[in-house]
């Protein structure tokens, strides 16, 4: 269970010789919250699909070995995982204030005089 943090895998060899490091899962909390509140199903699903190709991902990377030069491609896959989960949670929260500023404009135009 890790946290959803840019950053926090930095060496490439950190996993290097872990071949029983086939799944992972966040740690529940804000990140949890920010899906749930999303408006469209599409969205939420969206994001917990690539929450979850991670699980899909790592059985069929290297773990690499230390009895070579080979890193394994563990930590680029999750950090590169982490980066694109973080980048479609901005994308849709945007999307989601986006519709919100609409939704509110227009009960604003319904509901104040028109001439004012």
């Amino acid at each position: 269970t890790i946290p959803l943090k840019d950053g926090m895998i930095t060496a490439d060899d950190i996993f290097e010789g872990c071949a029983n490091l086939k799944h992972v899962d966040l740690v529940e909390g804000p990140v949890h919250a920010t899906i749930a509140a999303l408006q469209l199903d599409e969205w939420r699903n969206d994001i917990n699909e690539e929450i979850g190709s991670i699980n899909q991902i790592l059985p069929t990377v290297s773990a690499g070995s230390d009895d070579d030069d080979d890193d394994g491609g563990k930590a680029q896959a999750i950090r590169t995982w982490i980066r694109s989960v973080i980048r479609k949670i901005i994308h849709y929260q945007a999307e989601h204030q986006r519709l919100l500023d609409e939704e509110v404009a227009t009960t604003l135009r319904l509901v104040l005089p028109r001439d004012i």
